[in-house]
């Protein structure tokens, strides 16, 4: 696989930047970090907060072939696990590996604190993806989050010391190249089992909240277009894109 990785110390965004960047490559992957970000970005209008020289903030493109734009989920699926694999490289002697998981669509979870999220952008050539951005944050050594974020949590501030985060990244991107090898070779069943089985709340009722209020339900699924679907206390079976859903913490 031909990939470059780019190192900035300041940048607005490295999606942004990978945006413009995109069509100037022939590279199978392409890697952007930065030592920090005047406007990166998470989900919707969210912004990521982060301290200069502290945390973990990259991008990646890649130009998948033949991932069709109704499956784009899997894509999402193998850089989430990914992501895990590294995590847990770096906590697991210090903390039950079964602390971190996925929380639906794409962010990391240690307990019930975040510790990474990504923004995933795509371009479409008809019917199948023609570049997909990963932009993704994680907190590796701040250890004051000044936001309105209601949860985040460091690395550092679980081992309990500072972690080295050019070697983090170095592991996600080995990881990501063998999950994404998998979304090449269209073995998608497989990344789909294992994002599932890696799952936030992935057994047990728990509580959410819609447009209709809140209620408890457990997860049955999440499908390769990003569906979730969840099954309620009382029988009823419900689908919800991006943003329609709120896990209550």
């Amino acid at each position: 696989m031909k990939k470059k990785i780019i190192r900035l110390h300041h940048t607005d965004s490295t999606n942004t930047y990978l945006s413009r960047y995109a069509g100037d490559s022939d590279d199978d992957l392409v890697v952007v970090t930065a030592d920090y970000q005047s406007k990166g970005r998470g989900q919707g209008t969210n912004t990521w907060e982060s301290e200069d020289g502290k945390n973990l903030l990259f991008s990646m493109l890649v130009k998948p072939t033949g991932v069709e734009a109704e499956k784009q989920f899997v894509l999402s699926m193998a850089e989430a696990l990914a992501l895990k694999e590294a995590i847990d490289s770096v906590i697991s002697q210090d903390c039950d590996g079964e602390d971190v998981r996925l929380k639906w669509p794409n962010d990391i979870y240690w307990r019930d604190y975040k510790i990474s999220g990504t923004l995933i952008e795509t371009t479409l050539s008809g019917k199948t993806i023609k570049t997909c951005i990963f932009g993704t944050g994680i907190d590796v050594n701040q250890t004051v989050f000044r936001s309105e974020a209601p949860n985040p949590l460091s690395l550092c501030s679980i081992v309990g010391t500072q972690i080295d985060r050019e070697a983090l990244l170095e592991t996600i991107v080995t990881c990501f190249e063998r999950y994404y090898k998998m979304v090449v070779d269209h073995d998608y069943d497989r990344i789909a089992d294992a994002y599932k089985a890696a799952l936030y709340r992935r057994t047990g009722m728990h509580h959410y909240a819609d447009r209709n209020g809140e209620f408890c339900a457990e997860i049955k699924d999440v499908a390769l277009n990003g569906t979730l679907t969840l099954h309620t206390d009382t029988g009823e079976t419900r689908h919800y894109a991006f943003k329609e859903v709120k896990f209550i913490i």
